[in-house]
């Protein structure tokens, strides 16, 4: 067999490895129906014509990540398939590198921005969630897999990174430079509103987050705060398990949150007990494109108990997990297997939460300084005035 022959061999049998792969994980029957068959036939005709009759000799290699890219990019913003070096690092849990630009991006396009951290490189820069990231060092985004972005933007402490950025309508792209950091930094912080309310502002659900929301509000609480307005725009980092912890203080009966597989029977459900709801003053939250995974989760626990308000902008939808599907020649398949629903079971998954109180993000061309005035921030706070008659 030449190598030509091989590697045709190996772009046309790999789909079906991967149906076969996701089947045993699945559930094989509904992976195995006839259907499934004419797209692999369709596959096969058209590396054919590629590898015989293109105007060209083609690089099979690029021909067949192409194909892999595009069947995993068909899936969802999180899902990817993955290098040889990206499969050995996720089965040896290597830790992504301590310098950090706060940058938490999805595909879309290209790398859309979500949230950026307060107070981090990106932030300084004044990067923003909606902001597209063209090119990282140079390297093309347009078909870059959001797992290999993010590890893209990480690197050592003290080490630089140079973006290639546009935003909105702008048809001019932005270069920005950031130099990588530790992130440092309060994990909550809070502060009083002129009218009395509590301001308390999340930058990220990373473990401790739900103890120092619970020490926050009762802060404000303890300070005469009738009510609290908690920030989770552009909050797009940490871990669901702290999202949960954190709706915990609040909701006191009922259902906090359902990861769920496939299939009917494949579902976990976690429900609010004993010494939860300790937190009883009236919050409302606030929310945007770049709230996602954990503050999502939270949100939604929130809102489907009638325990608080949403205000800002539907949130990303991204709130699932994730699992290594092993493939021949060392690639892997980063695939969701398990998504989160909301209270009333709808999936929060590429779905998002929509707003009670729909108030839009101002639009800030690069270099423009952002409005002094927070509609946002003033309509949660109304609400809250409205909650309390």
């Amino acid at each position: 067999m030449t190598p030509r022959s091989r590697w045709l061999l190996f772009l046309v049998s790999t789909p079906l490895v991967v149906f076969v792969s996701v089947g045993g994980m699945l559930g094989a029957s509904s992976l195995a129906r006839q259907d499934a068959y004419p797209h692999l036939r369709v596959f096969k005709t058209v590396a054919d014509y590629i590898t015989t009759s293109y105007v060209e000799p083609v690089n099979v290699d690029t021909v067949m990540d192409g194909a892999m890219r595009g069947l995993a990019d068909g899936l969802d913003p999180q899902s990817a398939f993955l290098s040889p070096e990206e499969v050995q690092a996720v089965e040896a849990h290597t830790p992504l590198p301590a310098g950090d630009t706060g940058l938490f991006v999805m595909r879309q396009f290209y790398l859309r921005v979500l949230g950026v951290r307060d107070g981090s490189p990106a932030a300084r820069a004044g990067l923003r969630t909606g902001d597209f990231i063209r090119m990282i060092d140079g390297k093309a985004t347009r078909d870059m897999s959001g797992f290999t972005g993010i590890r893209l933007l990480r690197g050592a402490p003290g080490s630089k990174v140079s973006l290639l950025v546009l935003r909105g309508t702008t048809v001019d792209p932005h270069i920005v430079n950031l130099t990588r950091e530790a992130m440092t930094g309060d994990l909550v912080t809070s502060r009083r509103l002129p009218g009395g309310d509590g301001y308390v502002r999340v930058t990220s659900f990373s473990p401790g987050a739900a103890a120092a929301l619970h020490k926050a509000v009762d802060a404000m609480h303890a300070a005469g705060a009738p009510g609290t307005v908690i920030d989770l725009r552009g909050v797009a980092d940490g871990a669901a398990d702290e999202g949960i912890a954190a709706a915990r203080l609040f909701v006191k009966t009922g259902v906090i949150a359902t990861l769920a597989g496939r299939t009917a029977a494949d579902r976990a459900v976690t429900s609010a007990g004993p010494g939860d709801g300790a937190i009883t003053t009236p919050v409302v939250l606030l929310v945007s494109n770049g709230t996602a995974e954990a503050a999502e989760i939270f949100a939604a626990a929130l809102q489907g108990n009638h325990r608080a308000e949403l205000v800002g902008e539907p949130t990303t939808g991204l709130a699932a997990v994730q699992r290594l599907v092993k493939l021949p020649e060392d690639h892997g398949l980063w695939m969701t297997c398990e998504r989160y629903l909301a209270v009333d079971g709808t999936p929060i998954h590429e779905h998002g939460l929509r707003p009670d109180l729909f108030v839009e993000s101002p639009a800030v061309a690069f270099g423009d300084t952002p409005p002094s005035t927070d509609d946002a921030l003033a309509k949660a706070v109304d609400r809250l005035k409205s909650a309390r008659k």
